[in-house]
């Protein structure tokens, strides 16, 4: 992997769950060692989940924008960590990973106003958008995000193909071709993600026109429902709120969301509570669950989408139970959660 005198960025977006996180992970061990890359991270919602798995890594550094999106109310604070990321790491290249509901588009064209205001010294390289095969065909038929995502990219990576079959994934690659025909679309490689010269390097042409800036005003925040799950004090959950912001973190740092004041041993779930809850979640109206929960190991970092769930444990201790992001169908994901919620004897807030 060459390095280049201007820092490269590469853009993943996809839908909600798609496994963006994930790749981008996966990427790191295939990279010279020094080799150094900063992921900037778009979190919608306040539990700083990916975020605290990407500091386990071999990255430089992690920097969050949290509580909006990036490509539209945030832009500012998009540009200002960039250029906070050049001044301070100077890396090899910086690895943006948008929130699920993102407008590559908008995020583009940011990018390439950026491009000439640094007179080339940052650049886009790529945008990578990566596609849930197992879900897509469902989310995209509610979704006009996940469409655009896949219309305005570089790259399309199809991600959990191996959890389908062969017709299945050949339906979903002729409906990818219908939105994006010219697009590559690589297969991932399962937990091994996919070769980082496939998408390193590929001297995008997208928005290179200054007046392309195409949909970029659209909104999207009305497809996606954000709320929040907390089991625990209230005071408590007031005190974290106060400690979310934008951040730096390096990958040394310790986690920030998975540490609290109390450790009150009645503040457990039960693991088959758990699972049993998580089961019976609807997949047409709740797209995501994530954040922290602490069982009788530990504290550990739930990750759900679409009916499949990780828990990984964390370091540290947390105030309450439970406090998850969820991300949803506006005007139905706040209906099928209160008997989820009260599976995990917590609160929709």
């Amino acid at each position: 992997m060459h390095t280049t005198p201007y820092i490269p960025i590469t853009v993943f977006t996809g839908f909600l769950g798609a496994g963006k996180t994930s790749i981008i992970l996966s990427l790191l061990p295939q990279l010279p060692k020094d080799y150094k890359v900063v992921l900037l991270k778009n979190e919608f919602g306040d539990v700083e989940v990916d975020s605290q798995l990407a500091k386990q890594s071999s990255l430089t550094a992690v920097s969050e924008i949290l509580n909006g999106c990036m490509c539209c109310v945030l832009v500012g604070q998009m540009k200002t960590a960039l250029l906070e990321i050049r001044e301070k790491y100077r890396p090899d290249r910086i690895i943006i990973e948008c929130s699920g509901s993102a407008f590559p588009a908008t995020l583009a064209f940011q990018i390439r106003e950026l491009e000439r205001e640094t007179d080339g010294d940052l650049k886009l390289d790529a945008i990578v958008t990566v596609v849930d095969a197992e879900n897509f065909t469902g989310y995209e038929d509610t979704s006009p995000t996940a469409k655009m995502q896949a219309s305005y990219t570089d790259i399309i990576l199809i991600n959990k193909w191996e959890h389908i079959s062969t017709r299945a994934l050949d339906l979903v690659v002729d409906h990818l071709n219908t939105l994006n025909d010219l697009t590559p679309k690589i297969n991932c490689n399962g937990r091994g993600g996919v070769d980082p010269n496939l998408i390193f390097g590929v001297d995008s042409k997208l928005f290179l026109d200054a007046g392309s800036q195409g949909n970029s005003n659209m909104t999207h925040t009305d497809e996606v429902e954000t709320l929040t799950i907390y089991g625990g004090p209230f005071k408590d959950l007031t005190h974290a709120h106060e400690h979310h912001s934008t951040g730096e973190n390096s990958k040394n740092g310790q986690g920030g969301e998975a540490t609290g004041n109390g450790t009150d041993d009645g503040n457990i779930v039960d693991i088959e509570d758990l699972t049993k809850a998580l089961d019976g979640l609807s997949k047409e109206s709740v797209w995501r669950v994530k954040g922290f929960v602490r069982l009788n190991e530990g504290v550990h970092i739930l990750n759900w989408a679409f009916g499949r769930f990780d828990l990984t444990k964390v370091e540290g201790e947390m105030t309450g139970s439970v406090r998850f992001t969820v991300m949803g169908e506006r005007g139905e994901v706040g209906r099928a959660l209160r008997k989820f919620a009260a599976a995990v004897h917590a609160d929709v807030v």
